[in-house]
């Protein structure tokens, strides 16, 4: 069993910047060699991956928030990150952190992860 539970959320201001974190535990797995990614829920959307890295700390990015948002991760202290940058409107959302130990065979899509957080949400006003 693996346990994730995002942080940071709230509501901001377009133009702003703020941080997401995910911390994250298993007693069973490895976590630190799986790859882990930040999903987003817009208000009647599917859920979608707009940020994931590997265990090498490589980022791939949605075309929506490349060069907004960075992707991190300190396996040291289990914790992921999600800096967002220059928010705008269509960033409102649930914000999920996922991960699986082949997650990088699905990401963006959130099908193949096996475990998520309960989910952070940002709400973004002009």
């Amino acid at each position: 069993q693996v346990s994730l539970m995002e942080s940071g959320g709230g509501s901001v201001q377009a133009g702003t910047s703020r941080r997401l974190s995910c911390t994250f535990h298993s007693a069973t797995y490895n976590v630190r060699d799986y790859y882990m990614g930040w999903f987003r829920k817009a208000p009647g959307e599917k859920r979608e991956g707009v940020a994931g890295i590997d265990r090498n700390g490589r980022a791939t990015y949605s075309d929506s928030v490349a060069g907004r948002f960075t992707i991190s991760r300190d396996n040291a202290n289990m914790i992921l990150y999600l800096d967002l940058n220059n928010f705008q409107s269509e960033d409102t959302g649930v914000y999920y952190c996922g991960v699986d130990r082949f997650g990088d065979k699905w990401f963006p899509q959130d099908r193949g992860f096996a475990y998520f957080g309960q989910g952070t949400q940002v709400i973004v006003s002009s």
